[in-house]
C-alpha cells in the first residue's frame, strides 16, 4: 500500500499526505510546502509516508 501512497504522492503530495495521516497537521503542512514548491512537498511527503 505505501507504493501507491508514493506515487500519488509524485502526482500530487497532500494526496499521499492524506491517505497516511487524515486532515491532521502533516497534511496542513505538506499544503502549505507544496504551495511553497513542489519539491519540498514533495519531500515532506515522501517522509511522512516512509516514517511509519
Amino acid at each position: 500500500m505505501d507504493i501507491i501512497r508514493i506515487i500519488l504522492s509524485v502526482i500530487i503530495p497532500p494526496v499521499g499526505v492524506f491517505l497516511q495521516v487524515g486532515l491532521g497537521l502533516h497534511f496542513w503542512l505538506n499544503i502549505l510546502l507544496t504551495l511553497l514548491g513542489y519539491f519540498p512537498g514533495l519531500i515532506h511527503a515522501i517522509w511522512v509516508i516512509l516514517r511509519k
